[in-house]
């Protein structure tokens, strides 16, 4: 107890039986105002959920990840990355958001890549199940999974414990992506550090792939009503976006199109080491960068820091103009549903 709490204490217990009353709560909320609470240091359930005309979209972190961009970064320098990270005020190494993105339709729930499920180790423990649960659904009920590439990060959700995460839903991935990762003689031709990544699609598709669940497409295709997938390879073989469309509103869940929005809003031809191309790469993100600009429909990503749905336009230079090469990122607002 403090000095002056003791101190008021004693008073009240020296002052005659004629204080009035009143005095009693108010010495009561001097006492508490001095109580110490235990901090939480924790967060909030990790999903947001916003209306894409009759779709429901809900947003789910997985967790995220302390990278080293300005090493990792590439068509640039390292001061470059450093200082456009100073900037937005992020440090470095910089926390990058994992989310995925579940859709629903009324009469279908897909979910857009699947999160790491811990495979980055205990530093990036994964929270998309306990979030998909307290969003208020289950894996169960899972129709369909959209892959969008077959790096870790989005499909180690597809299997816990030995068994297939989402029991009752098919995988759909583009038909090049497959064919690269699940190739033999691609894995026999790939260099050393990244036969990894081979062995880690096998582990998590496989399963699927015996059950008849792992299903391709190729090219501009329709899935399902509403619901199209997108080539944009570059990032890896097979790489794909989804647009997702109801009622003349439009959301476009691009993956790993970007890495780190301090950097490559403002400069989209940066690339990444992760890239299998990165020309092709950085080629995609200008032209979906344009045409996202220019249409003002939705974007869901996956690293940019959740719940990673916004718009993007093209920034404005200092006699007022519009850069056609530079972007901004417009985060969603935070809204209360109905």
């Amino acid at each position: 107890m403090s000095p002056r709490s003791l101190g008021l204490v004693l008073a009240l217990a020296a002052a005659p039986l004629s204080l009035p009353l009143v005095a009693l709560p108010l010495v009561a909320l001097a006492l508490a105002a001095h109580a110490a609470a235990p901090q939480v240091k924790t967060q909030a359930p990790g999903y947001y959920r916003l209306m894409l005309g009759d779709f429901e979209i809900t947003a789910l972190n997985d967790t995220v990840l302390t990278l080293p961009m300005d090493k990792l970064m590439t068509n640039t320098t390292p001061a470059k990355v450093a200082a456009a990270l100073a900037r937005n005020h992020q440090p470095s190494p910089t926390p990058t958001s994992v989310n995925a993105f579940l859709i629903n339709t009324g009469g279908q729930l897909i979910l857009v890549d699947t999160g790491l499920n811990g495979l980055a180790g205990p530093q990036a423990p994964s929270h998309l199940l306990a979030n998909l649960k307290a969003a208020g659904y289950t894996p169960e009920q899972v129709d369909a999974v959209l892959i969008t590439h077959m790096h870790s990060d989005h499909i180690g959700g597809l299997m816990t414990d030995g068994h297939p995460t989402f029991p009752n839903a098919t995988v759909y991935v583009d038909a090049a992506e497959k064919g690269h990762w699940l190739n033999p003689e691609a894995e026999s031709k790939a260099p050393a550090d990244e036969k990894r990544g081979f062995a880690t699609a096998h582990k998590l598709l496989d399963a699927y792939a015996m059950a008849g669940k792992l299903k391709t497409f190729d090219g501009v295709t329709p899935l399902f009503p509403g619901v199209t997938a997108l080539p944009a390879h570059g990032h890896t073989p097979g790489h794909s976006a989804y647009a997702v469309e109801s009622k003349g509103q439009k959301m476009l869940f691009w993956g790993d199109l970007m890495h780190v929005a301090a950097v490559q809003f403002d400069t989209p031809a940066t690339t990444i080491q992760f890239d299998s191309d990165s020309p092709a790469a950085a080629k995609e993100r200008a032209r979906i960068f344009a045409e996202a600009a220019k249409d003002g429909y939705w974007v869901a990503a996956a690293h940019i820091s959740f719940p990673g749905i916004g718009h993007i336009r093209p920034k404005d230079t200092t006699d007022g103009k519009a850069d056609p090469k530079s972007y901004v990122w417009e985060p969603a607002q935070y809204s209360l549903g109905e």
